[in-house]
């Protein structure tokens, strides 16, 4: 079993890690041009338990929340994102938000950028802990985008 599972897969493997006593950290995100400001928020939140579990957009749910994107498709970014360390597990979401995948993992730990505040981060109110990570200031996808744009 690789890194990229279905949600059933994924609930399997959550709960295995649960009932051994594993905590289990829940982010979720675009990642469409994957940078820095997402290595170092990876790297903080894994450091936060024992499995980190991305809920990644689908290239449906990015373009209904960003409009003409995603720059890069689905199965590329979760690609690059299961070559990271830090990352143990990967599952799509076709909603504009992981609430829904967030009830079924019912994960310890909650975690986004520190652009979020934490009672305004969707799955707060099931997840055992919420965290809002720092925030890189000017590193973003948006920014890079606009960046080469300019070129």
């Amino acid at each position: 079993m690789g890194k990229i599972l279905n949600w059933d897969e994924l609930k399997k493997v959550v709960d295995d890690a649960k009932a051994s006593g594993k905590k289990v950290v829940f982010t979720n995100g675009c990642f469409d041009i994957l940078h820095v400001g997402h290595v170092r928020y990876l790297k903080d939140a894994k450091a936060l338990g024992d499995v980190l579990v991305i809920g990644l957009n689908s290239d449906k749910s990015v373009s209904i929340i960003k409009p003409k994107r995603p720059i890069n498709p689905q199965n590329h970014r979760a690609e690059i994102l299961a070559s990271l360390e830090m990352v143990d597990y990967i599952t799509l979401f076709d909603e504009d938000t992981p609430y829904e995948l967030i009830k079924l993992l019912q994960p310890d730990i909650l975690v986004k950028g520190g652009d979020w505040k934490k009672e305004d981060i969707v799955g707060s109110d099931i997840a055992g802990e919420t965290r809002s990570l720092p925030y890189i200031r000017g590193i973003s996808t948006t920014e890079i985008i606009e960046k080469i744009k300019r070129l």
